[in-house]
């Protein structure tokens, strides 16, 4: 039977403690492979991606963090460490060591951080539109101003609903599929106002500048063509800064490249995972990649 067509199954479990996170798992092979959505995301978006590294013989795992999908509130603010120490709960709850990590933006700038706090448990990273901090990329007045456009049309009562549109408008690439524009609305209307507008102001004041430079795991940057919010020249700034990264540019796709471009997006994560794609190199387009 070809991997492809191999019947599988993605299951929905939860990490015990507070907050209770919920996570979805595929394929129960010897590896991990943890995948971490974006600010506007939640566990659904890797749906393409569980199934197919379910069928390469990963035990893919994809969950929502906290405040968000079908994982609990919390109290307090959104803080970047223990987002960290709630990935090294959910691998205790999985009993595994080691695990390989794929986090889109917010979930990037997640693994930023869990990578220098807890680098003996990577075995290596993608980092897909992500920077290391808010402050080097915009101005100061360009931050309050990303923070004033998405915070104030919630307090004064829109709804991620009526929200949804714009949001779509500023992350998708413009050939976005029907399809995809559809999962990316669900997946916005899912998002709870309190959660979301403290995962934003901890964004935008987020800076490990300084502390990714010691992460030593292989790590493949993922930055898409179409890409607004973190355009390719990001992607080759942060490649400057990683003593073991590579950098691939996927084409005619946007922010949220897992989504728009997902056949692409897998077959060059699995390429990484398999060591195919060298260190420091860039690749303009889907032709370029080694064989």
């Amino acid at each position: 039977m070809k991997a492809d067509t191999i019947p599988l199954d993605i299951v929905v479990h939860h990490v015990p403690g507070t907050p209770r996170i919920a996570y979805a798992q595929c394929g129960a092979g010897p590896q991990t492979i943890v995948f971490l959505h974006g600010i506007g995301g939640n566990k659904d978006n890797w749906t393409d991606q569980l199934l197919y590294f379910g069928r390469l013989g990963y035990r893919a795992v994809a969950w929502d963090v906290r405040g968000y999908g079908d994982s609990d509130d919390y109290d307090g603010d959104f803080r970047f460490e223990d987002v960290s120490s709630d990935i090294i709960r959910l691998m205790d709850e999985l009993q595994i060591d080691q695990a390989h990590f794929v986090g889109l933006s917010m979930g990037g700038r997640i693994l930023m951080d869990f990578a220098w706090r807890h680098g003996q448990r990577v075995l290596s990273l993608v980092m897909c539109g992500s920077f290391p901090s808010f402050g080097k990329a915009l101005s100061a007045a360009q931050r309050e101003e990303y923070l004033r456009l998405r915070r104030e049309p919630i307090l004064a009562g829109r709804t991620v609903q009526e929200l949804a549109p714009d949001l779509i408008a500023s992350l998708a690439g413009p050939d976005v599929s029907r399809k995809v524009y559809d999962a990316l609305y669900a997946s916005i209307c899912r998002l709870r106002p309190d959660s979301y507008l403290k995962a934003l102001e901890a964004a935008a004041y987020f800076d490990r500048t300084e502390e990714i430079r010691s992460i030593t795991a292989p790590t493949l940057l993922l930055y898409a063509q179409d890409d607004r919010l973190t355009p390719p020249e990001m992607g080759r700034e942060v490649l400057s800064m990683l003593p073991n990264a590579r950098l691939r540019i996927l084409p005619r796709c946007g922010h949220l490249m897992n989504l728009e471009a997902s056949d692409l997006f897998n077959e060059t994560v699995d390429a990484f995972l398999s060591g195919k794609i060298s260190r420091g190199e860039i690749f303009a387009n889907e032709h370029d990649q080694e064989q």
